[in-house]
């Protein structure tokens, strides 16, 4: 009859290397709480002799402000709270947008660095390496000029169809909200969810039968076409908000301003040259054998690159993109520098006003360390998704 050995007994000893690093953890932490209660408390304690006001109370009391760009409606009556969240609604929209145009310009700007035509490869090389060159600052002010001083004024704006481009900024039609479109994004949403599984379905048969099935074309069609049906479910709503010529400016419709055309493409263009160079990289790093190997199975360049190479450069692109992605949502605060009301600006108007400079920043370093560690964590599960998994 087998005999296992009694268990060890866990001894609390200086010896213990698995002891000692707890207990240095434990100290580690207590010290860094110390800094940070001694920085408080000194900091309020000379606020307070000084006669300075502090605490967040600030927040529910009237802003007295407007801001000129929101997602949703702003009034200055409303309180210093809502005009953050304003500022935070304007800084994620210009983040997020940025962070998806960034993925796809330099994904394709990368994959052209690798092209055989000479005029291709030569116009992304100088992309990349005229725009990662200029400081960013720079490139906003830019296009900030170029929105405001080259183009037209709204009353001699150009069309181009129902668009209208002025120093007012890019007027376009918007659907008159009904059924229709709740139906259609509804439908959109699902056909999303059916694009994933009809991808995870196309690699599978991929790998098994080596039947080669689109991965782009295919889920967007799909997205589409739920959009459409979702669409002539809910009524098949047709109405338009078209935007007019007015007597000063561009009426109705929807509107994107300089300030916000400009942060976004500053930051894209910029920010896009380096995930340039990270997607290169990436693919350089997949062995040359593999690139043969695509080939011998008689695979088209576009098709080893999707299939082969991209695939397996992942595992070495998303760690230094996610430090792209958290650049460029952190360079978003240059915005103020061109009018852009965004988290930054709408605090500096909120600290001259209240003069509470330390709850007013400790916001927006709270916001900023927020978003970082979320996009960290989301850009870390994807990682652990593309690592190999070993057996």
């Amino acid at each position: 009859m087998a005999t296992h050995p009694p268990p060890k007994k866990k001894r609390i000893s200086w010896q213990s290397q698995a002891f000692r690093g707890v207990l240095y953890q434990i100290l580690a932490i207590t010290l860094i709480a110390l800094i940070i209660w001694f920085l408080a408390y000194n900091t309020m304690t000379n606020m307070r002799i000084r006669g300075i006001r502090s605490g967040y109370d600030f927040l529910t009391a009237s802003a007295g402000f407007d801001i000129g760009e929101s997602l949703f409606p702003f009034d200055s009556a409303e309180p210093y709270w809502r005009a953050f969240l304003v500022g935070l609604t304007n800084t994620l929209r210009v983040a997020v947008l940025g962070i998806f145009l960034t993925t796809i310009i330099g994904t394709l700007i990368a994959v052209g660095r690798f092209s055989r035509n000479a005029l291709v490869r030569g116009l992304c090389v100088s992309y990349v390496e005229f725009f990662r060159n200029v400081p960013i600052l720079l490139q906003l002010l830019m296009w900030y000029i170029l929105f405001t001083e080259v183009l037209p004024a709204a009353d001699e704006a150009w069309r181009l169809g129902p668009l209208y481009l002025s120093k007012g900024g890019l007027n376009f039609p918007i659907p008159i909200w009904n059924n229709g479109q709740l139906w259609a994004c509804i439908a959109m949403a699902l056909g999303c969810g059916a694009a994933w599984f009809y991808r995870r379905w196309a690699i599978k048969q991929f790998e098994q039968t080596g039947q080669i099935r689109s991965l782009f074309w295919t889920p967007v069609a799909i997205v589409l076409a739920s959009g459409v049906v979702g669409w002539l479910a809910g009524g098949a709503d047709n109405a338009w908000n078209m935007p007019s010529k007015g007597e000063f400016s561009i009426e109705d419709g929807g509107a994107l301003t300089p300030e916000f055309m400009a942060v976004l493409l500053g930051l894209t263009i910029y920010t896009s040259a380096f995930a340039a160079e990270v997607v290169r990289s990436g693919i350089q790093s997949v062995a040359l054998g593999q690139k043969e190997a695509a080939s011998a199975l008689g695979l088209s360049q576009g098709q080893t690159m999707q299939l082969v190479l991209l695939p397996q450069a992942l595992r070495v692109i998303i760690p230094p993109m996610t430090n792209q992605f958290l650049n460029l949502t952190k360079n978003s605060s240059l915005a103020v520098a061109i009018g852009y009301p965004d988290l930054v600006s709408v605090t500096n108007t909120a600290l001259n006003q209240t003069g509470r400079a330390v709850e007013c920043i400790s916001i927006v370093m709270l916001v900023y360390l927020c978003t970082s560690l979320f996009t960290s964590m989301l850009m870390g599960w994807y990682n652990n998704r593309a690592a190999i998994k070993e057996r």
